[in-house]
């Protein structure tokens, strides 16, 4: 390649919260002059299509996926996992490494640099080998990340193996967070010392913190303070922060964007959403959705059901249905009584829900979420104040900020097993639409949103980082050029 076009290696993880950012910042290194190359198994192929009818420069490096005991042949995806096969993926995915590395040799022009998700730290030892620069793609915030690090590197240990609820300091990360047990990544938690698995997944996360840098789906005004941690922390500013990345034309305000078949396929019509959400007051809804992966027990969507119908206000609930990993009678049933009660202020949809599209209607006045990281910053790129329910993973860091340190949410109920009190979240509910501070809270987030956009605008903060990542690239393809 010349040394106005350096070709990078993308290579996501195979879970929607992680393809879809990475895939989106794709389409920013394009139009910035980067060449391509995305790596991906079989079944995962058909999630590029978009991004590909758009750029038909990019290349694609289709690899078999490896096989694994633990996980069913065909399963190529997060989302069809059994549970708890999470650290079997991130070990297969490992098996990846000598297709790689051969790739690489017989390629006649090959990648200057790997860009990979944080899941996949491996790609480190590939690219040291080959003697080019693999660069980390966070799906994560800054702050989550920090403690997320910070767990790898130090290997803390419980006082009592049975206390699930003993406090984790982390003094050195601004804002000292702290966390009881339960609440610390679940990959984290399931470490065994000397365990294969479990050895493999350090070395990935301690390869992370090798790596020549960092990228961030995240923006400078939000997370201000875990950004220069990072940097200090690391020793080194190559720490982009270059979000919200969004959908190659979510400026469009069109019905017919992306936004409105992105991730899968629902029970409702999106047309049909709108023409709802239409009929209503402003700020009058709550949208609840807990994201691509959670789906409730039956007590828990019981409880919700109640809450739902017994405080008054019009919703949206995104019900995600029992998956291969759970026992179906024991997850994901909505109460047979429910749609009947609350036909014409509730709308129910099964499975995926055009989100963004949902967010931005101004019919929304609330979120009722689960606090991933895709979530919180859809939520936050369209103004809607959000009330948390964080069940694992970064989600218990991304409450803490948004309620804690931005005020634009408050706390309903945490933990993935927790079953919320539904009278209380029926007065959490109503309060969300006409309680006294409402306006308020409003105010806060629409600020909020108003900084995240400007950031993404020509001169702002998270664009002017995505510049200097390029600049940045092409720095080093012209070195190894002359070098």
């Amino acid at each position: 390649m010349s040394e106005n076009r350096p070709h990078v290696l993308i290579f996501p993880y195979p879970a929607q919260g992680h393809m879809l950012p990475l895939l989106d910042f794709t389409h920013q290194l394009v139009i910035s002059g980067i060449s391509i190359t995305i790596l991906v198994t079989p079944k995962n192929l058909p999630i590029l299509n978009p991004l590909l009818s758009r750029h038909p420069s990019i290349s694609t490096l289709v690899l078999p996926f490896p096989s694994h005991p633990s996980i069913p042949d065909g399963v190529e995806n997060v989302k069809d996992l059994p549970a708890n096969g999470f650290r079997s993926m991130m070990l297969t995915l490992g098996k990846l490494r000598d297709p790689i590395m051969e790739w690489f040799r017989n390629h006649p022009s090959p990648p200057s640099a790997i860009i990979s998700d944080m899941f996949l730290g491996f790609t480190h030892e590939i690219a040291t080998q080959l003697g080019i620069r693999r660069y980390v793609f966070s799906t994560s915030g800054a702050l989550a990340l920090s403690v997320v690090y910070s767990l790898w590197r130090e290997v803390p240990k419980r006082k009592d193996p049975n206390d699930e609820n003993e406090i984790f300091h982390f003094p050195n990360i601004p804002n000292s967070p702290k966390f009881p047990w339960w609440q610390l990544s679940p990959i984290y938690r399931s470490y065994v010392e000397g365990d294969p698995i479990s050895e493999f997944i350090r070395e990935c996360y301690i390869a992370d913190i090798a790596s020549h840098g960092l990228i961030f789906n995240t923006f400078t005004e939000l997370e201000t303070v875990y950004l220069g941690y990072l940097m200090k922390d690391l020793g080194h500013d190559r720490v982009w922060s270059v979000g919200p990345v969004l959908p190659p034309d979510e400026d469009d305000n069109s019905n017919n964007s992306c936004s409105s078949n992105r991730g899968g396929s629902s029970s409702v019509l999106a047309s049909e959403i709108l023409a709802w959400l239409d009929t209503c007051e402003d700020h009058s809804v709550v949208y609840v959705c807990f994201g691509s992966q959670a789906v409730l027990t039956n007590k828990q969507m019981e409880e919700l059901a109640i809450a739902l119908e017994k405080s008054g206000v019009k919703f949206i609930l995104s019900a995600k249905r029992a998956t291969k990993g759970h026992v179906s009678n024991d997850y994901g049933v909505i109460p047979s009584w429910f749609e009947e009660k609350v036909a014409g202020r509730g709308l129910v949809i099964r499975d995926w829900a055009p989100q963004v599209l949902i967010l931005r209607h101004q019919a929304v006045g609330a979120f009722l979420t689960h606090c991933g990281w895709n979530s919180t910053l859809e939520s936050l790129i369209t103004g809607v104040p959000m009330l948390t329910w964080p069940m694992g993973a970064d989600q218990f860091a991304n409450a803490n900020l948004l309620v804690d340190e931005h005020k634009v949410a408050i706390r309903a109920c945490e933990g993935a097993q927790t079953i919320p009190n539904s009278y209380e979240l029926a007065k959490l509910l109503a309060e969300a639409m006409q309680g006294n501070n409402v306006e308020e809270w409003r105010a806060r987030a629409s600020a909020l949103r108003k900084v995240a956009i400007n950031g993404i605008k020509e001169g702002g903060n998270s664009f002017k980082n995505l510049e200097a990542l390029v600049k940045h690239l092409k720095e080093e393809e012209a070195t190894k050029i002359i070098g």
